[in-house]
């Protein structure tokens, strides 16, 4: 831990951060990896989804380089009536974490809001570095357009979303469906996104060591998918979306951060560049919150507000 100084974490959050740690290290070197692999899996998906009224069905569709890449297709029980479309990237650094991994978050849109949820299980850096992870994300984007008749999804209403890792996928596949006169989307969902491969912002070096997700183990998910390309040039946009030159003509945008961790100065870079160039973007910086504590603290008093503001903001864009 350096002595830079930096914001205090909420104190509420604060008391949470030492069981978060059993399961999220600090600092995630590249011999942690296979630890994390384990440590960050979810429940088993009957588990995840147990109690719900939520019904589920999995494909598999060929993905970059014409792999195998499965989805989970959730939707509401009983409802036979087209949808809106959420495609869901998970988090993990890009390294870990599986298709349910912090699935609770986004559950209540299947639930309350009536969304069809297709969840992608994108492979993995290192094993598969760019472009695996996000071009299996849009070949999936791109089956849920070409099925949506069967999926019972209405191609009006269709939205991305994402968290840390994820996130930044998102922001790349609005970005990639602009470019490539893709499926049309309504909205994109930026939870504190991993957008920026070169590391130089203020709280990228302000949270050295401690809180969740630090500069290390920043350096090491970029390594991982980007290698020794990363902070040079020649990166493409759509899988550092922080390094795109032309924000117009995006879909609008919830981008939410703590105030607390590495990646808020780029989210709200990306959130200010947004506005620039026309478009519309919702920020929300939490104070006192650490990287993805509404995943691992959604209790608190923050994660509560966090998770209501999401929520409301995905009601008003997929509403009639």
């Amino acid at each position: 831990m350096t002595g830079t100084a930096r914001p205090d974490f909420d104190p509420e959050l604060r008391a949470g951060l030492a069981v978060v740690g059993g399961m999220f290290p600090p600092t995630i070197t590249p011999d942690l990896i296979a630890f994390m692999r384990v440590s960050y899996a979810s429940a088993p998906p009957e588990q995840v989804l147990a109690g719900r009224a939520i019904e589920r069905a999995d494909h598999v569709l060929s993905g970059h380089a014409g792999g195998e890449v499965v989805v989970s297709v959730l939707r509401p029980a009983g409802v036979t009536t087209p949808r809106p479309g959420v495609l869901y990237a998970h988090s993990g650094g890009l390294m870990f974490g599986d298709r349910f991994s912090g699935l609770d978050l986004v559950l209540d849109w299947v639930e309350r809001l009536g969304v069809v949820l297709v969840t992608v299980e994108y492979r993995l850096a290192p094993e598969h570095p760019e472009p695996y992870p996000r071009e299996d994300c849009y070949a999936a984007l791109e089956w849920l357009a070409s099925r949506a008749g069967d999926l019972g999804v209405r191609l009006d209403r269709l939205l991305v979303a994402g968290a840390s890792a994820g996130g930044g996928i998102a922001a790349g596949l609005a970005l990639a469906a602009r470019d490539r006169g893709g499926p049309r989307l309504v909205g994109q969902v930026l939870d504190y996104p991993m957008l920026d491969d070169r590391l130089h912002t203020a709280s990228t070096h302000q949270f050295d060591g401690v809180g969740v997700w630090d500069r290390v183990s920043n350096e090491t998910g970029w390594d991982a998918l980007l290698g020794t390309a990363r902070g040079g040039d020649g990166v493409s946009p759509y899988a550092v979306p922080a390094r795109a030159l032309d924000l117009s003509d995006l879909p609008p945008a919830f981008v939410d951060v703590g105030a607390a961790e590495i990646f808020r100065d780029e989210a709200i870079a990306y959130a200010d560049r947004l506005w620039q160039a026309g478009g519309d973007a919702e920020l929300h910086v939490w104070g006192g919150a650490f990287h993805a504590c509404d995943i691992f603290a959604p209790h608190t008093s923050v994660g509560r507000a966090m998770i209501g503001a999401r929520n409301g903001w995905v009601e008003k864009v997929l509403a009639d």
